[in-house]
């Protein structure tokens, strides 16, 4: 039995939630998000409230039952508050500036990386070192994090590159440090 998967989505009011051609689709008017029905999963709604039933006893059925649910919450979520990560950029030279929509980074390569956002992401540059990445898709303001994150990763000796705010860097001694001499 899932526990997630059991549990109801309390639709808050402006959030609305159809079922279209075996779609889950949310909206709030502006902006809508849309997972496809899985597998073994059945969806209703009851009031104000989201409700769905597993319909098979495989274990797929199961895992597919709480991952929808999981799913559609987020989306709820996303469309009522939005979505935040904040990266931290450290190392002598390295900065970043918004360029429009999209961002430019110095990370010491020899020329500047540009970065294309995605529909639906807002970038907010505080001081050149701290980025906030914004939207209401779950999903996709964490993709958009880790690939940033991804292009200069935290090395353990000087804790250089982008990090996540409430990633904790663990650093190595260094050569001094390690000879005991």
């Amino acid at each position: 039995m899932s526990k997630i998967g059991k549990k109801p989505i309390e639709i808050p009011q402006g959030i609305t939630i159809t079922q279209n051609d075996g779609a889950i689709i949310v909206s709030n008017g502006k902006q809508s998000l849309s997972t496809k029905l899985l597998d073994g999963v059945a969806f209703s709604i009851e009031g104000n409230e989201a409700i769905f039933t597993l319909l098979g006893k495989s274990k797929q059925a199961r895992s597919n039952w709480g991952t929808i649910r999981a799913i559609t919450q987020n989306a709820v979520e996303g469309l009522t508050k939005g979505y935040e990560k904040t990266l931290i950029l450290e190392g002598v030279g390295f900065k970043m500036a918004k360029d429009g929509n999209d961002l430019t980074l110095s990370l010491g390569f020899s020329h500047p990386v540009k970065y294309k956002a995605p529909e639906n992401i807002v970038f907010e540059v505080e001081k050149n070192t701290i980025l906030k990445i914004k939207g209401f898709d779950k999903i996709v303001v964490g993709q958009v994090a880790a690939e940033i994150r991804g292009m200069k990763k935290p090395e353990p000796y000087k804790g250089k590159g982008f990090h996540y705010s409430t990633e904790v860097v663990k650093r190595k001694a260094g050569k001094k440090a390690a000879s005991g001499k």
